[in-house]
């Protein structure tokens, strides 16, 4: 069984991983390489939690995915790091009920968080300011990967292993039954099955299914320099967070590259391959104004870094895992709506199993249950 899989981003890496591990024959294609900075894993690094409201299913996707984590990074990340255990802060106002629900079910499913107030955030992590917040969810065992490098890593070690890899740009297949897929410049790879998991360009590959079903949308980030020889803010000292109310969410300084600061709220159209990757002035004021409050000893902190990434929207959030209509042998994973990165091993996993068991989807992944309609509910 020979699979391709379009795509060596965080999903694609993991399905080939998956795929390759239960004795596929594997090619992995990305039309710039994998972990390249227009792909939705192309950032520096990226929140590994586990709370999901009342989302069990990807509580627990997220732990094994963790699992998975830890376990690339105590292979392969030993010269570089792959996984920081910094703990995760989810920081809510007032008598919130996604809060209460992802309390509720990480403790039924044996993850339990700690329950702070706002004088304990203070006590333990007193570069916070807590203001406006009335309770927090400190995941300790979660944290934060090196996106990128991971990315990069696991790619390479598939091709040490027997995974071939090409970078080419696929053009969309046409018959019920693809044999091969052709690229851009004339050439063909065969294939007897095929994974798309090409992110924010799987909707103009097949825009008769996924337009309007998957949206790429512009996504600010800016990386804040902290002061020279401060180590607060690194993250053995500081955690991982997202302020809910402020729709806010960052990574402690890895790797020295400062205090990251993501806006979680969906931005306009991007086009991945031609626009631009430069922020607009106003999302950044607004990183920079939540972090002079939240984060008062970075007031005036300098931009030394920013990236635009972009998010694959689906209607509820909700991922896209499922054979395509079209194609017999081709599958598509993808939608990873901001917060898949941290699922790419079990994403991988199950796609392997749909690809070569024959597996169904989950109801809440089938393309079917996805629509045009816009009513975000995972976060």
């Amino acid at each position: 069984m020979h699979v391709v899989v379009i795509g060596s981003g965080v999903f694609g890496v993991w399905t080939a991983y998956h795929l390759h591990a239960r004795g596929a024959a594997v090619t992995l294609v990305d039309a710039y390489g994998p972990g390249h900075s227009r792909s939705s894993s192309g950032d520096e690094t990226r929140i590994v939690r586990c709370g999901y409201g009342p989302d069990a299913i990807y509580s627990e996707m997220a732990r094994r995915s963790r699992d998975s984590w830890r376990e690339l990074h105590g292979r392969l990340g030993q010269g570089e790091g792959l996984w920081y255990e910094s703990g995760v802060l989810w920081m809510a106002a007032g008598a919130d009920a996604y809060t209460a629900a992802t309390r509720e079910t990480l403790t039924r499913l044996g993850m339990p968080p700690d329950t702070l107030t706002p004088a304990d955030v203070r006590n333990r992590f007193p570069i916070f300011n807590t203001d406006g917040i009335e309770i927090a969810l400190l995941e300790r065992e979660c944290g934060v990967v090196a996106a990128r490098r991971a990315v990069r890593m696991l790619a390479g070690d598939l091709e040490r292993n027997g995974v071939r890899t090409r970078t080419a740009r696929v053009e969309t297949p046409e018959s019920s039954i693809v044999r091969a897929v052709r690229s851009s410049d004339g050439g063909k790879i065969d294939g007897d099955r095929f994974v798309f998991a090409c992110g924010a360009w799987l909707p103009g590959l097949f825009p008769r299914v996924l337009r309007n079903r998957i949206r790429p949308t512009r996504q600010v980030v800016a990386y804040f320099g902290t002061p020279a020889g401060d180590v607060r803010f690194a993250s053995a000292h500081m955690p991982a967070w997202i302020d809910f109310p402020a729709g806010i969410y960052g990574t402690p300084d890895v790797d020295g590259r400062g205090i990251k600061v993501g806006i979680d709220e969906h931005g306009g159209p991007i086009d991945p391959d031609s626009d631009n990757r430069v922020p607009d002035p106003s999302s950044l004021e607004r990183a920079r104004s939540w972090l002079a409050h939240r984060v008062p000893a970075l007031a005036g902190a300098p931009v030394v870094e920013t990236r635009v990434c972009a998010y694959e929207n689906t209607d509820t959030g909700d991922f896209i895992i499922d054979r395509h209509p079209d194609h017999e042998n081709v599958w598509i994973a993808g939608g990873g709506s901001g917060h898949g990165f941290k699922h790419g091993p079990a994403v991988g996993e199950l796609a392997a199993r749909m690809v070569l068991d024959g597996a169904h989807p989950d109801a809440r992944f089938a393309l079917a249950s996805r629509t045009a309609d816009a009513r975000r509910a995972v976060y």
